[in-house]
């Protein structure tokens, strides 16, 4: 639901800055540009506003809806100045050569961001050279209470048979081959065979259960009762549960994928100092706090962090205890095993 109404009011923060554009196009000429890519529903509405406002900088805003398909237009399109791209890809970005390292002299409000996800962002950013952390969450498992009366604790209910026709998976490989890796008790990093194509089995076994293979239209479904289990990510679990009270949010105890999305600026910026600029203003607390308060998924800023109500902050979805991070994994970028995940992906697609 959030994401129809953000739609809605970016679709009118266009037409206004169209009819800007129109009543002011000598000003406008002179002012610099940037364009920000990022997840669709990942920032609140009035914040570019009020950026441009503040700075006299323009922003050009435009969204996608996975790290691939971010990947393909920024190597084949270009022309970005800032990313919002998760962990593993921001490793891949590294190691390509594609990402600008930050000047943080530019970037005073990195003081804010909690220190733990400093540690957590070396494992995708050694030295946190190149990224700012934004959001972060984990990957679990919505049910409906009225429709589950079995204890939900691990990932092996998404194959139990009197669930058949109920469960919604994530339609991206790397997310739901992870859901199989760790119920078999692999990492979700792993780069062996024998157990990639276990997880397959595991998958395509599953595949009969499954209703739909969806994303972002996954808390729609299960806000309309539409299924009675599903994976998903911990932001749009706490928006489907403010929107269905019938609904639960569980890490199983097997641990789980721990996402980080953090801002980058790539190479071929043009526009260098203001892409720094917006970083900074996305990192200032109060900024922070409307856009965690907006999309629902947590924040990395403690300054954000201590003006939340005290019900998000003891929200153990979106706040989890320090023993479900630790147990948990940050994706690594899969190298060129990424196209043998993708083969085995197809398999399990292709199977019914």
């Amino acid at each position: 639901m959030k994401r129809f109404i953000f739609m809605l009011m970016l679709a009118g923060l266009l037409f206004t800055a169209c009819n800007n554009d129109s009543a002011d196009n000598n000003d406008d000429s002179a002012r610099t540009t940037i364009t920000v890519f990022n997840w669709g529903d990942f920032i609140h509405p009035d914040v570019v506003g009020m950026f441009e406002e503040e700075t006299g900088i323009r922003v050009t805003y435009s969204m996608y809806e996975s790290n691939e398909s971010m990947y393909e237009r920024l190597v084949r399109v270009g022309g970005f100045d800032v990313l919002f791209p998760s962990d593993y890809m921001i490793e891949r970005l590294i190691s390509e050569g594609l990402l600008h390292r930050l000047n943080w002299d530019n970037l005073p409000n990195a003081s804010y961001i909690e220190p733990k996800f400093w540690e957590f962002s070396e494992n995708f950013d050694p030295g946190n050279l190149y990224s700012m952390p934004y959001m972060w969450g984990t990957f679990g498992i919505l049910y409906n209470s009225t429709m589950v009366d079995i204890p939900v604790e691990s990932w092996q209910i998404l194959w139990d048979e009197q669930f058949a026709g109920q469960i919604f998976m994530y339609d991206i490989a790397r997310d739901t081959f992870g859901v199989a890796q760790k119920m078999l008790g692999f990492s979700l990093n792993s780069t062996n065979l024998e157990e990639l194509h276990a997880a397959r089995d595991a998958l395509i076994t599953q595949r009969p259960l499954v209703r739909a293979f969806q994303t972002d239209q996954i808390r729609d479904s299960m806000i309309n009762r539409e299924g009675a289990l599903a994976v998903i990510y911990s932001g749009d679990a706490i928006v489907s549960m403010e929107e269905n009270p019938e609904l639960r949010f569980v890490v199983p105890m097997e641990g789980t994928q721990l996402f980080f999305d953090s801002m980058v600026i790539p190479a071929s910026s043009q526009n260098i100092e203001a892409a720094e600029a917006f970083i900074n203003f996305m990192t200032r607390p109060d900024i922070a706090l409307m856009n965690t308060e907006f999309i629902g998924y947590s924040t990395t800023n403690t300054g954000a962090f201590e003006m939340l109500d005290e019900d998000m902050q003891n929200n153990s979805a979106y706040w989890p205890p320090d023993y479900v991070l630790y147990r948990s994994e940050v994706f690594k970028d899969l190298g060129e095993f990424r196209a043998l995940m993708e083969e085995a992906w197809i398999e399990v697609m292709l199977s019914r």
